[in-house]
């Protein structure tokens, strides 16, 4: 299993209403630190609408493009279907070809009910418009699905535009529409356990990467119970519910957790920092991760 790392998108969340703290600078020297560690990938995820100030995902992995040496860039998920599949299929082959072929296309229907009214999206409709939308976004790439493709490709190694991924969070109706739309999937950490990794492996033979796994390394109880506190408030989730399934605490249990999702078989999975981010890489990278790989010696 390889590491990538989510672009800060979004303010840390012990500052949320306290103004937005993005910038170039910032962004550039998080995706530099992120290679210098040994992360395989960037990824940004994608709302028109969000209860804090979120920077746009597509126009900040642009952003890093140079930054971000062999990195891949990744969306986890981008919204044909909110932005329109001609407009983002444009701005995905514009990003592919600036990057040299490094772009892995990560899409999903939106599971956010402002994002779909702002688009005209009924969330009844929300599946059969995704499915019509990545048939056009397909077509204005020049593609069929390639579910033998590798998730992480050197550079330059996407002919004919990158890879098409599609986010769903496990259902069986959603595997198959993966299965059938994609070219592998990308899960959401804190909707699909291990065991679904497994079982969509198993019998759909799913490629998969999994997205948006919370990140605080701590060996302080109190400022676990915060973090999970802050985030529960964000997601609208219980905060004993995300407790077993984000990296948040100290070492032996995060690495327990991503010792799970290696042995069911996922190929990527990507940290998001809720603070200190570039610490909390290192963190990851230098008092987790060992843990992982020694486990598995």
């Amino acid at each position: 299993m390889e590491y990538g790392a989510h672009l800060p998108l979004l303010e840390p969340l012990d500052r949320i209403g306290a103004g937005g703290t993005a910038d170039i600078a910032a962004l550039t020297s998080y995706a530099r630190t992120a290679g210098d560690l040994g992360f395989r990938a960037l990824a940004a995820n994608d709302h028109l609408h969000f209860p804090s100030p979120w920077l746009d995902g597509l126009v900040a992995l642009a952003g890093v493009i140079e930054a971000s040496a062999d990195l891949t860039l990744a969306t986890t998920v981008a919204l044909p279907s909110v932005r329109g599949a001609a407009a983002l299929a444009k701005a995905a082959a514009a990003m592919d070809a600036l990057s040299g072929g490094r772009l892995l296309l990560g899409v999903g229907p939106g599971s956010s009910r402002v994002d779909l009214a702002l688009a005209g999206i009924d969330p009844e409709d929300r599946w059969s418009r995704f499915e019509t939308a990545v048939g056009e976004l397909r077509a204005h790439l020049g593609q069929r699905p390639r579910p033998g493709l590798p998730v992480l490709e050197p550079q330059g190694a996407n002919p004919g535009g990158p890879p098409v991924w599609i986010g769903s969070w496990g259902s069986p109706a959603g595997l198959r529409r993966v299965a059938r739309l994609g070219d592998g999937w990308v899960a959401s950490a804190y909707n699909t356990t291990p065991e679904q990794v497994v079982d969509g492996r198993a019998r759909l033979g799913l490629r998969c990467a999994v997205a948006t796994m919370w990140t605080y390394v701590t060996d302080d109880r109190r400022e676990q119970a915060a973090w999970l506190g802050r985030l529960a408030r964000l997601l609208g989730r219980p905060a004993e519910d995300l407790a077993e399934r984000v990296l948040i605490g100290p070492p032996q249990r995060c690495a327990a957790l991503l010792r799970r999702y290696a042995e069911a078989g996922t190929e990527l999975l990507l940290v998001w920092p809720v603070a200190e981010h570039e610490r909390q890489l290192e963190r990851l990278m230098g008092e987790v991760v060992p843990l992982v790989r020694s486990a598995r010696e």
